[in-house]
């Protein structure tokens, strides 16, 4: 149903010969007859300057839907709410179908990429690795005196030469080479 249309201040209904009915920008509607006795571009009602509109069926549909029944504006925009909402839903379908297909493609390089490591590690003979000639608890005369001071290998500074015996107890064998020494 239909709102019924009547004038804010004489509360006239539309009739025939129907004067023109007005719509002020401050919500209120307003025969012709007394929007005539009013001041121009200002509401009876409130008083605030307002613009009017007449209404007639060539009017904006925004406008012709304020005046419509509500159930019928329940089925109207039920209707474009479901367009709308199969629009949206085939769009997400097929950015779906975009990502599914993307993801495929990386899963399938991963699988390659995979494969070829493990053909160059097949093809790769195992890495020898050569034992020290002198394990840590025994002495070695030619191993290097490691004692760390600030990361860096250094000597004992002595006033007199120690003995032989000395700096054979003294010396360790470094395993990581010192970012000092070329090796």
């Amino acid at each position: 149903m239909a709102l019924r249309v009547f004038c804010n201040s004489c509360s006239c209904e539309p009739r025939k010969p129907t004067p023109r009915f007005c719509l002020t920008s401050c919500g209120h509607v307003f025969c012709e007859v007394c929007l005539q006795k009013g001041e121009k571009d200002e509401c009876l009602i409130c008083k605030n300057a307002c613009q009017t509109l007449v209404l007639s069926k060539q009017i904006n549909p925004d406008i012709q839907a304020l005046f419509m029944g509500v159930d019928v504006l329940c089925n109207k925009y039920s209707k474009e709410i479901t367009q709308i909402s199969e629009f949206q839903e085939k769009h997400r379908k097929h950015l779906l179908v975009h990502y599914k297909q993307k993801a495929a493609k990386l899963e399938e390089s991963l699988k390659k990429a995979t494969q070829q490591i493990q053909q160059i590690q097949c093809m790769k003979p195992p890495e020898k690795t050569t034992p020290l000639p002198f394990s840590s608890t025994s002495r070695n005369p030619f191993s290097i005196p490691s004692r760390k001071q600030n990361g860096y290998s250094s000597y004992p500074l002595h006033s007199s030469h120690p003995s032989a015996s000395e700096t054979v107890e003294s010396m360790e064998i470094d395993p990581v080479p010192s970012p000092m020494r070329k090796v």
